[in-house]
This record gives C-alpha cells, structure tokens and sequence, in this order.
C-alpha cells in the first residue's frame, strides 16, 4: 500500500476555506430565503427549475436530475411543499408510471418573493468579493472539477 498523498499547506488551507465558505454562504442563503419568504434552500432549489420550465411543469424524474436529488427525498419533499401550497403533482398524460410537478400560483408568488433578495445575497456575499478576471479563473476551475467528477461518476450528478 502506498503512502497517502497528503495536503501540502496551500492546499490544506484552500480545502479548508472551501469548506468554511461553502457552509457559511449556505447559511447566509438559507436565513436570507426563510427571512424574506418562508422558504427554505430546498424549496428554492425546487422551485428555480419549475419557475423556468415551460408552463411550470416538470417531469418528477427531470426536476430530480436537474438538482441532483433521489428519487425519495426529491418525493417527500414534494409532498411538503403541496402541503403547503407551493406545488402540485399531476400524473403524467404521456406515460401512466412517470408524475409531473408544477408551480402553483402560490409557489410562483413565492419564488418572485424571494429572488430578488436571493440575488442580491450572492452578489453581496459571493460575486463583489471576486475580480472579473478571477471570475473567469474561477469558472473554469469550476468547470475542471465538474467534469473530472462526471468523468469519474458517469450518470452522476455532474451529468444531469
């Protein structure tokens, strides 16, 4: 067995501020969604792709791929948010095993609530805090490690 390969203290410090920033954006997010519209970051994680789909509706299987969930916490979460109004599940007219999930108007309102503020967050915490051309770096290391995850994982959450 070989020895590990160990962070170096650049890495070491990069890895770990990642994992402070990724913890510490959410965070931010999260309170900012559930302050300003009652919603959580999971509820906005679903009702981003339903708010951009034509009619919003999507196909259950294609919401869960499009943000990278299972097929049962993608279901139960679902079902809170009916619970609550915010969407609604509807069989599917092409196919009798396959569900849709569409925005309500309630959901829509929601989203509409909370976007601009949710945009706003980022910006303030995330993008006035990068240079453009360390915007650009950014995205294509992003990109690297995006396809070096779906090479190594095919059909995995990169791919969807």
């Amino acid at each position: 067995m070989t020895d590990p390969r160990w962070l170096d203290e650049l890495e070491l410090h990069v890895w770990k501020s990642y994992h402070l920033l990724q913890r510490a954006l959410g965070g931010a997010i999260d309170r900012q969604l559930v302050r300003d519209a009652g919603l959580s970051g999971a509820d906005y994680a679903l009702l981003v792709p339903l708010s951009e789909a034509p009619g919003d509706v999507l196909r259950m299987r294609d919401l869960g791929m499009q943000i990278n969930w299972d097929r049962s916490r993608l279901s139960h979460h679902v079902s809170r948010m009916e619970k609550r109004g915010l969407l609604v599940r509807e069989d599917c007219s092409e196919d009798a095993r396959g569900a849709m999930v569409r925005l309500t108007p309630a959901g829509r309102e929601a989203i509409e609530t909370a976007a601009p503020e949710h945009v706003e967050t980022v910006r303030r915490y995330f993008f006035e805090q990068i240079e453009p051309e360390e915007l650009e770096v950014l995205g294509r290391v992003f990109d690297r490690v995006l396809a070096r995850l779906n090479a190594d994982d095919e059909g995995g959450p990169c791919s969807r």
